[in-house]
């Protein structure tokens, strides 16, 4: 195996271990042996991240952290950022989720991806039962089995850092080149790769792609704040501006008529945008302090979100414009991030809370249930898109431990 030097380490290390601050913000760390050698490698990452908001390691748990993202060997740095960690961000309970009983069983399957650092995020289910995932930083996707657990990883044209994969009807594996500003298509058949450009320069990065039922990619393009279109026959790539300035357009939906919707992660919306037209309508939701990472929508044609911004469920009515919330359980600060509905239940995560938590909302009872999701012996999640089997499982991911996770209702109780 290669040998990492002491700056791919450490650099690895601060930028995944903990969520991130704004670009130029340093962390504050305490003094003591191995401070030097952590500080200097976190503040010349491309982000700089603050240690203290995780859950703390023993120096076990800090080591097999650091082991999901790099390979030690012939690193024996890595004791002394390990030996440092624990002694200053120990284990504590903080930011500990408040889980709430209720009357479902699930079980967890769990699968390791193979390249370290590579942060495993939106798996997926294609149509042959396959799951793939999108290996961000490794600049990778992957395919696992489920029936044997066997999985191969298949390297991307340079710096496309796919932000999400997804299938066709085909069984076409396609991807968003996050920073190369391409849309990707793997056929799995024969490996070979076909790239689509974006037509325009302001438009930087893909992010999330789904396939409407007529078989057109739709996507989101969040900082360049546009909604796209692909159309698969003619690799013809259309564009659109979203009226609202900073809207950060994220997850993205479509509905029983065809119309499809996006999440706002820069502001207090969401968007309808016409298959048609490609003419985007914002719906402003209650707050200034209101973001929404992803969205889902109900056999009814409601709009159920995540307000991440406020810790909060969300429901839209788009025909009234009217919106009910309800506070998810662990608070404001909570930051639900991914959700999927499954036959009108809702589940999503709470995303700042160590362990990340998957919180199931039953919407005739407007009861929540949640559970602690495992990654390992820490827990250094998140869960960043969560979409569902044919069969009604659930798919989630550990992004920072590289974990791929199957999600099976189990049970209900009867006494509830």
């Amino acid at each position: 195996m290669a040998t990492l030097s002491i700056s791919s380490l450490a650099g690895l290390l601060c930028c995944l271990a903990v969520p991130a601050l704004a670009q130029g913000q340093k962390a504050t760390l305490p003094d003591g042996e191995g401070k030097a050698l952590v500080e200097a490698m976190c503040v010349s990452c491309h982000q700089t991240n603050l240690i203290e908001r995780s859950s703390g390691y023993t120096k076990a748990h800090w080591q097999e952290l650091i082991g999901t993202m790099v390979d030690l060997q012939g690193a024996p740095e890595q004791e002394q950022i390990a030996a440092y960690l624990a002694e200053h961000f120990p284990p504590h309970t903080r930011i500990a989720p408040k889980l709430v009983p209720g009357p479902v069983s699930i079980s967890m399957r769990e699968w390791v991806t193979p390249t370290p650092g590579q942060r495993s995020r939106d798996p997926v289910e294609a149509p042959d039962g396959a799951i793939w995932w999108a290996g961000q930083w490794g600049n990778l996707i992957g395919r696992i089995d489920p029936a044997t657990g066997a999985m191969k990883e298949y390297p991307l044209p340079d710096n496309a850092k796919p932000h999400t994969v997804t299938p066709d009807a085909e069984g076409n594996i396609w991807y968003t080149g996050n920073k190369n500003a391409t849309i990707g298509k793997l056929d799995p058949k024969t490996g070979k790769i076909t790239e689509y450009r974006m037509p325009d320069p302001k438009a930087k990065d893909p992010h999330t792609l789904i396939f409407a039922r007529n078989g057109i990619a739709w996507f989101t393009l969040q900082h360049s704040n546009m909604i796209g279109r692909l159309d698969p026959k003619t690799g013809e790539v259309k564009l659109a501006t979203s009226p609202r300035a900073k809207s950060r357009p994220y997850g993205i939906k479509e509905d029983s008529k065809g119309a499809l919707w996006a999440a706002c992660n820069g502001s207090n919306c969401v968007l309808r945008v016409d298959a048609e037209t490609m003419a985007v309508k914002p719906f402003e939701l209650p707050h200034k302090k209101t973001t929404v990472r992803r969205l889902d929508i109900a056999s009814d044609g409601t709009i159920w979100y995540v307000n991440s911004g406020r810790g909060r469920l969300g429901r839209l009515n788009p025909e009234t414009g009217g919106v009910k919330e309800w506070d998810s359980p662990s608070g404001p600060k909570s930051h639900p991030y991914a959700i999927v509905i499954v036959d009108d239940v809702i589940w999503y995560n709470e995303s700042r809370m160590r362990p990340d938590a998957l919180v199931r909302f039953d919407p005739k009872t407007e009861r929540f249930q949640s559970w602690p999701i495992p990654s390992g012996n820490v827990y250094a999640g998140i869960s960043r898109h969560i979409r569902a089997t044919k069969d009604g499982k659930i798919l989630i991911e550990q992004t920072a431990t590289r974990r791929i996770i199957e999600v099976t209702v189990t049970g209900r109780s009867a006494s509830r």
